[in-house]
């Protein structure tokens, strides 16, 4: 509970993804009457959550070694954020291809 009190006063990318989460979970049971493309739907921003969280921690511990700049450090970063990124497109992706079909 240490951690989700943390990252929820500390990140506001998480605490919008919350919001994204809440508002489109009733969407996903809306936009489709198969319970599995719903969880597949809602499962995608929970993925998203989740890679925010990991982003996070590679933040936190990047920070904790110094703040001096170091390129392996801004490369830990800058991946965390791309990884944030792949998943975000992997949910839209999702939902697009859920409101087509």
């Amino acid at each position: 509970m240490a951690g989700l009190k943390s990252i929820w006063q500390s990140e506001e990318a998480f605490r919008q993804e919350c919001y994204v989460l809440l508002a489109c979970t009733p969407l996903a049971f809306w936009i489709t009457d198969n319970p599995f493309i719903s969880a597949v739907l809602i499962a995608s921003l929970l993925l998203v959550l989740l890679t925010e969280i990991l982003n996070t921690a590679i933040e936190a511990a990047i920070d904790r070694i110094g703040p001096e700049r170091n390129d392996l450090s801004r490369l830990a970063k800058d991946l965390g954020s791309l990884a944030v990124l792949v998943s975000c497109f992997m949910a839209g992706l999702l939902w697009i291809a859920a409101f087509i079909a």
